[in-house]
């Protein structure tokens, strides 16, 4: 019998079943409490089979397949089989390309938390957009929309750019279109962003945090300013909205 991703990915799944911890699964549930599924893996463990099932698949079939799997991975509720597809492709991600982009792209229209969603935007997306920041264009898109999930992957997605003091016109941009934002799930994304951005790039992000102060939300600012010296961060919260 030959087999198929959706084969592969349904033994994926019993592995996953089989190996499901009642008790962790509702520690994760009261941790994101809201409607869930989860398995009840740590994700270390869950990376470890992960990454065994990577090898086992690449010494039979190519890239494609592994993709392909994981695709069929990343769909549903259950949040173990999208960190899985995620920790599946993560050690390979710097082998794809604009095919491979576009798909992940349309994994954001499936993310049921923000496990899923940050795990797929900073372990496969963001890494893509820091190898190739033209692809950060597609940011601006995302920040448009009207689903919370592809807003907060507009900030999330240049993190790994901005640490390598790259898109910093971009994470500029984005901060102006996502600053009235009144989604806590993307100010929380923003307010990461603009932390790693204070962080490598403290110089150029200081000037931007004093721009939006007195307008952005609190919740924003307070996340941005967290390294910032006591000093400059009060100067920076002392209008902060909310």
């Amino acid at each position: 019998m030959k087999k198929t991703p959706a084969y592969i990915a349904a033994h994926i799944r019993r592995v996953l079943l089989d190996g499901a911890s009642a008790p962790h699964t509702a520690e994760v549930q009261w941790f994101f409490k809201e409607e869930i599924q989860s398995r009840g893996w740590y994700t270390a463990e869950l990376r470890k089979v992960a990454v065994r099932f990577r090898r086992s698949i690449l010494a039979d079939r190519d890239m494609a397949f592994l993709v392909a799997v994981a695709d069929k991975l990343f769909r549903g509720r259950v949040l173990e089989e999208k960190v899985f597809a995620v920790l599946m492709l993560q050690g390979v991600v710097g082998k794809f390309g604009e095919a491979e982009f576009r798909l992940f792209e349309t994994w954001l229209d499936r993310i049921s938390t923000w496990a899923d969603h940050d795990g797929l935007v900073s372990y496969l997306i963001g890494p893509m957009i820091a190898v190739d920041p033209r692809r950060a264009k597609v940011v601006f898109r995302w920040a448009k929309s009207r689903d919370r999930w592809h807003r907060r992957a507009a900030a999330v997605g240049l993190i790994r750019a901005i640490r390598e003091q790259k898109c910093r016109a971009e994470v500029a941009r984005v901060t102006e279109m996502l600053r009235d934002d009144r989604d806590d799930m993307v100010q929380k994304g923003l307010g990461w962003l603009l932390r790693e951005a204070v962080k490598y790039d403290c110089e150029r992000t200081l000037p931007l945090l004093r721009k939006i102060r007195g307008k952005a939300p609190r919740l924003v600012l307070r996340t941005a300013c967290e390294t910032l010296p006591a000093e400059e961060r009060a100067k920076i919260l002392e209008k902060a909205e909310g």
